[in-house]
């Protein structure tokens, strides 16, 4: 008889689940509460017809090179990834971006005396992309099947970014472009392991890139329904599971949700002790965004950051640290933290007339209800004179916003839960096991699993792994 197995929720990381299960001759059947699949991944016309944004991820330095998504082949069912001339520019005030390039020389070349630092510091990712995603998106309490790239990202993964730019750096832009990266960890640039962020970032930039996907991020959603489509798993949207007892008998069920759901959904079944960690869990940092329509490109002081997928808003590596700092103490800062990302310029497809497309989200304490979007237009103004003429609509998302549009981002947190403390390696729970709940056949696979955040789909196709290793040790 054929092995069954439920997919609640319907995000990157549960499709893939279902992928990899159904890859194997299992038969799934995937609920999902929303009107269409996608989770996080959706893309949508927010700005009017024609226009398509990403409602939430926007630039894929995971996906391009994810180990699930390459065993998926979604390249083979539609998916094409577009690549910006840099992948990332971070603006400074009075001189010019901060430019990551796709090669590490060309970037290290505009550093001066701090070039050779540069190369050494990201060298342990840019030489081993895809050993290195192999090693980090699995769970990190395990042998790493690449020890030698692990071990060298080790000695410089523990430290604080500050520590660690601030001891081989010399140049302010060094600083800078290696602080906006460490700053996608949500977490004060103080902490240790915050350094791990900005050597992968910069390290996949100078190696497979920091591409959107052609026609939007929902092209992944598109690309991963097609597996399914041929594997024939059945999708119910519209349909939310308020309860684990509502659902037909299986297998296995895995649960695309992080631990505030899963306590209502499933809290009963439960142990005590299990039920203890995951109300324990911590969400961290939110996220406040703000999408604009633009008449044309936006006018950076540096005209180079126009043809940046994604550019880093916040200025010298010491306005980014204490900005980092304040919203980490639950306070917002006059000028926060903002990422952006230029997707229309790197895939026209997605606008016409001239008209550009901008993307944008602050760092904001988790729940934040502050009116930050001045703030976010103030400081693309800042480094872009003239910007607030170009706006033609914009269209603000705050936290609450983000939370009712997809419940797994409570608070605004697009993470799955805070990176701070035990939490970075001990995602949901303290065990060795982190896609296994505590009730046997139940298991997580949401971005509160190992790897953590971003659009990869390793946490689905890694629980799907716990699934076929239960089951080949007689487990139910």
């Amino acid at each position: 008889m054929n092995r069954t197995a439920i997919v609640v929720g319907s995000g990157p990381n549960g499709l893939t689940a279902a992928a990899a299960l159904a890859s194997r001759g299992v038969e799934v059947t995937v609920y999902e509460q929303a009107g269409e699949p996608g989770g996080g991944a959706r893309s949508g016309e927010l700005l009017g017809s024609g226009l398509v944004s990403d409602l939430g991820a926007a630039a894929h330095p995971f996906a391009v090179g994810s180990p699930a998504f390459r065993s998926l082949d979604l390249e083979s069912h539609g998916l094409e990834w577009v690549h910006p001339r840099y992948p990332m520019a971070h603006p400074l005030s009075g001189q010019e971006s901060a430019i990551l390039h796709r090669d590490a020389a060309s970037t290290a070349a505009q550093f001066g005396p701090d070039a050779a630092w540069w190369l050494r510091v990201h060298a342990p990712v840019t030489e081993h992309p895809m050993d290195m995603l192999e090693n980090i998106t699995g769970p990190l309490l395990r042998l790493p099947p690449h020890l030698l790239p692990m071990a060298s990202f080790g000695l410089r993964a523990a430290w604080p970014a500050t520590t660690l730019a601030r001891s081989v750096f010399k140049t302010p832009e060094a600083r800078a472009l290696f602080g906006g990266s460490a700053a996608h960890s949500m977490l004060p640039l103080t902490r240790p392991f915050s350094a791990a962020f900005g050597v992968v970032f910069g390290g996949l930039g100078h190696s497979s890139g920091w591409p959107v996907a052609r026609g939007g991020t929902g092209q992944i959603v598109t690309a991963l329904l097609a597996v399914l489509r041929f594997h024939g798993v059945r999708i119910h949207t519209g349909s939310p599971v308020t309860d684990l007892r509502e659902l037909p008998a299986a297998d296995a069920v895995l649960l695309d949700l992080t631990p505030r759901q899963v306590l209502d959904l499933a809290g009963t079944q439960l142990s005590t002790r299990y039920r203890g960690w995951l109300r324990r869990w911590k969400y961290g940092t939110g996220a406040h965004k703000v999408d604009y329509l633009l008449d044309g490109p936006v006018p950076w002081t540096d005209e180079r950051t126009a043809h940046a997928g994604t550019v880093h808003v916040v200025g010298s590596f010491e306005e980014l640290v204490h900005a980092e700092h304040l919203t980490n103490r639950g306070q917002v800062p006059d000028r926060p933290f903002v990422l952006a990302a230029q997707q229309s310029m790197a895939d026209p497809t997605r606008v016409s007339g001239g008209r550009q497309l901008l993307w944008s989200y602050a760092h904001v304490p988790n729940g934040s209800r502050a009116d930050v979007g001045p703030l976010i237009d103030a400081q693309f103004e800042r480094f872009a004179p003239g910007f607030r003429d170009r706006i033609i609509a914009r269209v603000e998302t705050p936290p609450d916003a983000l939370e009712a549009w997809n419940p797994n981002l409570v608070g605004g947190d697009i993470g799955g839960g805070s990176l701070r403390g035990t939490q970075q390696f001990l995602r949901p729970a303290p065990t060795l096991r982190p896609y296994n709940t505590s009730h046997a056949g139940l298991y997580i696979c949401s971005s509160s699993t190992p790897p953590g955040g971003g659009v990869h789909g390793m946490a689905g196709w890694n629980a799907a792994r716990a699934v076929f290793r239960d089951w080949s040790r007689g487990r139910r």
